[in-house]
């Protein structure tokens, strides 16, 4: 079997050519399209209760009789239609990447899918991990440091749009943290490093995820280990297991070289 032929529908095969591509492309780009849609459809009437779960770990902070307030018109409306439309594209996230995987899987040699597959649905999981570390963990650490550490008389009547968009930011912040693996083997397997090397630099690994953990995170020590710590082990995570997918990858390259 030729190179041509283990990649498979390559755009300078004629068996597929350019236009057949595009077309295909659009094809998965609609059906991408029409899943966020479905998703959307059925998260929208339950968006105002999806708010209430969100906001529940700072609601259960505030003083009592004290509540969340919209300081614009339009954002009892548009907060939570927001909301919805943002929990139908992380729900739709597994068939978005199943798309792309369909699409860029033909031209791809069969030890990179093995390898590229697993990276991806991996890829999911560790995005979910980081949003769900960052509700049950974070949020309570941050919404308690600053229900307390207001000035004696001021009342907080946090407003709704901006809660949500700050809520948002840290949701979207520690769910690419937590692609730190797959991030680590990828540049492995690219041979823009080994993992001896980064091994090497783990000092300065542990001192990044540290300063990052500074600023994300409010300034006690506490919510700032809850976040560097889990950086280090994923980092760490990433150089074992980009260890183990460069010796498979230069095993099967040894196999096929004999062959």
């Amino acid at each position: 079997m030729t190179d041509q032929n283990a990649r498979g529908r390559s755009l300078d095969n004629p068996e597929m050519p350019l236009i057949e591509h595009l077309l295909e492309l659009r094809n998965r780009l609609l059906r991408i399209v029409l899943a966020i849609a479905v998703c959307f459809a059925v998260a929208y009437p339950f968006a105002n209760r999806l708010y209430l779960w969100l906001s529940q770990p700072l609601r259960d902070l505030l003083p009592k009789g004290q509540m969340m307030i919209a300081t614009d018109v339009t954002s009892p409306f548009f907060a939570p239609l927001k909301l919805a439309l943002v929990v139908a594209v992380f729900a739709a996230i597994p068939y978005i990447l199943y798309q792309i995987w369909s699409f860029i899987a033909p031209g791809l040699y069969k030890h990179e899918k093995r390898l590229a597959f697993p990276l991806l649905a991996t890829s999911v999981v560790l995005f979910y991990l980081g949003a769900a570390f960052a509700y049950y963990v974070v949020f309570p650490l941050i919404f308690a440091f600053f229900t307390a550490i207001g000035p004696e008389g001021i009342v907080q009547l946090p407003d709704i749009g901006s809660y949500l968009t700050f809520v948002l930011k840290i949701f979207f912040a520690f769910g690419v943290a937590f692609e730190i693996p797959i991030a680590t083997i990828l540049m492995i397997l690219s041979g823009a490093t080994t993992a001896d090397d980064l091994a090497a630099k783990r000092p300065y690994v542990v001192v990044g995820c540290f300063v990052i953990g500074m600023l994300m995170t409010p300034p006690d020590i506490i919510s700032q280990t809850l976040l560097a710590v889990p950086m280090w082990i994923l980092f760490e995570l990433g150089i074992l297991f980009g260890r183990v997918a460069q010796r498979r990858v230069e095993i099967e390259s040894q196999d096929s070289t004999g062959e």
